[in-house]
């Protein structure tokens, strides 16, 4: 944990550990392509079963929870992912899609890191446009959508058309619910900082920017 933690809740402190322990894992059977995708694949299930847990009680609430299939306003915003989740990601794209879907997925990747590439940090706050894997109102790889995608968890969905309609308007964001936000994060935190004690540094990019890496380059095999 940094310097920070003591600013950290009890259950940010949990899943940190949980995101630590996971990494640890796959370092511990022998870091490989095969062990690292297995962690991942293992805390973005902890997020979904998380997210479920939310949704059933929610349910149980009368509260309501405004995402579902074919609502995509989220999918329009800047996205930001780290190098070992478009690494993985990339890896289900090459192996589970057709090549001419790959360099669909690759050209969209290309046009939107064209526009967001000479903007500032302010002006890619209201820039809205499609996600290059979005299509007919639906996430292409929805079961490898990095954890940015999985922990947005959205109450009211007029502020989330406000927040894709209206991006210049400062003060408004959408009702996001904070638990899911701060697990995803801290699961994160926690495998990063696993990988980085094994030396191995990650990064993080806008997603656009990094699919455009992944889908280009060949990536490296850890064994």
């Amino acid at each position: 944990m940094t310097n920070n933690s003591k600013h950290f809740t009890e259950n940010d402190r949990i899943f940190y550990s949980d995101g630590y322990r996971l990494a640890q894992t796959a370092i511990h059977s022998g870091l490989t392509n095969t062990t690292l995708f297995a962690a991942i694949e293992s805390m973005y299930s902890a997020i979904d079963d998380l997210n479920d847990s939310i949704l059933a009680l929610a349910e149980r609430q009368k509260m309501n929870v405004a995402c579902h299939k074919g609502c995509q306003w989220c999918c329009h915003q800047a996205v930001y992912a780290n190098s070992y989740e478009l690494h993985f990601l990339s890896e289900k794209i090459k192996t589970k899609f057709p090549p001419e879907k790959t360099a669909k997925w690759l050209k969209n990747a290309e046009t939107k890191f064209a526009a967001t590439s000479v903007m500032d940090e302010k002006e890619l706050a209201k820039y809205k446009a499609p996600c290059p894997l979005l299509e007919d109102g639906a996430c292409s790889v929805y079961e490898a959508r990095p954890m940015a995608c999985r922990i947005y968890l959205s109450t009211k969905l007029d502020t989330c058309l406000n927040f894709y309609h209206h991006p210049e308007n400062e003060q408004n964001y959408p009702a996001l619910i904070d638990f899911p936000l701060r697990a995803g994060r801290m699961m994160n935190e926690g495998f990063m900082a696993a990988l980085k004690g094994y030396g191995i540094e990650t990064a993080e990019f806008r997603f656009e920017e990094g699919l455009r890496i992944v889908l280009t380059n060949e990536q490296p095999d850890l064994g």
